[in-house]
């Protein structure tokens, strides 16, 4: 039985097809594709093409231990730089609390970081899934006569854990060789989307909504330029449970996370959560952008020629706040903690090995189990000798998904969800 998501990835593609749907910097090959992914190809318009784009500016440059174009500071001990990104080191947030503190939060950009001015910010709501079809402006000032709303959840990039697929699997992936801190839950606050678009003037044929950040365009290695990120939400998920967000644990969001205003996806794939929003097309036709129809989808043997439905929900995950091949004392007792969590649903346990899978254990969690957050939780263990050993954490949520042993391939490395294989030496 398909999913929902790829039942809704199937009427789009149907409505494209009717010439009911519209593609927004995408490419006849890459629509190509996605329309073999549902076997939609017979009858295919000859008309498909999508306007060219110059390119404009390239993506800044890594030097050192820091990433042009971030504005935090970004301590070694807290983070691994990767290009134009910054991985949380996971043994970093040991002791930090549920939360993750905003200094130490990843951060994941296509290109850089915008300082914008909050005096000089405006959000605009537009398209023709309106009632009256004109653009409606808002303020941050406007949005904080919403009622405010409060929700703790994480954010999480789809290739979170990709460098498994090469280290642990022996698999040809491209992309940003993340290990398990391109994650972080905060306390969000803001208001919900379903209110601003409802205040906009949502008409009842409205079916996507497509929000665009305002970092600078995205060109890609063969200078291809693809506009600025932004990716179709359909009107069922965003009048559910996503919020315009304009606060972060507490504090107005930092620059690196969005500032003055992000939108929120809980259980997600962090694409769909675009920073910096700058406006949002409310649409009576189906959406595309490159980052739903070349990006954040699956590719591989295993797939359709076309690829997957595009990503929604992200998977299962566990990992130890433990630095990598950590060294530990034989003969004395240690407590060790990590996290683990879940897009479905929350965790409901954690089992745990010390002894490279032979035997399993539960942890004992140390929050309440939530979906769209994750889970702290512990376990003592005594290596009994010096030597290597091989830790492992599987979770399973309420909704039944456990992390398998292996992640099936795909060739962009998304939602690698297995069971990490973390070492570490006894002395």
């Amino acid at each position: 039985m398909l999913t929902p998501e790829a039942r809704y990835d199937r009427h789009r593609l149907r409505q494209w097809l009717a010439g009911d749907a519209r593609a927004d910097g995408v490419a006849r090959r890459d629509m190509l594709r996605l329309l073999a992914a549902a076997g939609l190809t017979a009858g295919l318009p000859t008309a498909l093409t999508a306007p060219a784009a110059a390119a404009t500016t390239a993506a800044p440059h890594t030097t050192g231990a820091t990433a042009t174009g971030i504005v935090k500071p970004l301590p070694e001990e807290w983070f691994t730089v990767r290009g134009t990104n910054a991985e949380t080191r996971f043994a970093a947030l040991a002791g930090t609390g549920h939360r993750t503190p905003n200094d130490r939060f990843f951060v994941r950009n296509h290109t850089a970081t915008p300082v914008l001015d909050t005096t000089d910010w405006t959000l605009t709501i537009w398209g023709d899934g309106l009632t009256h079809g004109r653009p409606v402006e808002f303020g941050l000032d406007d949005l904080k006569t919403f009622p405010a709303v409060s929700r703790t959840a994480f954010v999480e990039c789809a290739g979170n854990g990709r460098s498994f697929f090469t280290s642990q699997q022996g698999q040809t992936v491209t992309g940003t060789a993340w290990t398990l801190g391109a994650i972080g839950t905060a306390r969000w606050r803001g208001v919900r989307l379903a209110d601003v678009l409802r205040r906009a003037g949502l008409g009842h044929r409205a079916v996507d909504v497509m929000p665009r950040g305002l970092d600078a365009p995205y060109v890609t290695a063969d200078g291809t330029d693809l506009g600025r990120v932004r990716r179709p939400l359909p009107l069922a998920k965003a009048l559910d449970d996503v919020l315009l967000a304009y606060e972060m644990n507490g504090a107005p969001l930092p620059p690196d996370h969005g500032h003055p205003v992000r939108v929120l996806v809980p259980s997600w794939v962090g694409i769909s959560s675009i920073k910096w929003v700058g406006d949002i097309e409310v649409s009576a036709r189906p959406l595309y952008s490159p980052w739903n129809t070349d990006f954040y989808r699956l590719f591989g043997d295993t797939y359709p020629a076309g690829g997957s439905a595009p990503l929604t929900r992200q998977t299962v995950k566990s990992a130890w706040e433990l630095e990598w091949n950590a060294t530990l004392k034989a003969g004395t007792t240690h407590r060790l903690t990590g996290r683990s969590w879940s897009g479905a649903a929350g965790v409901a346990h954690v089992d745990i090995s010390t002894d490279g899978g032979t035997t399993w254990r539960r942890a004992g969690l140390r929050d309440t189990p939530r979906r769209g957050d994750w889970v702290r939780w512990s376990t003592d263990w005594r290596p009994p000798a010096p030597g290597p050993y091989t830790l492992l954490a599987r979770a399973t949520d309420t909704a039944g998904n456990t992390q398998p042993d292996t992640t099936v391939h795909n060739t962009q490395g998304y939602l690698f969800d297995a069971v990490v294989r973390h070492p570490v030496t006894a002395v």
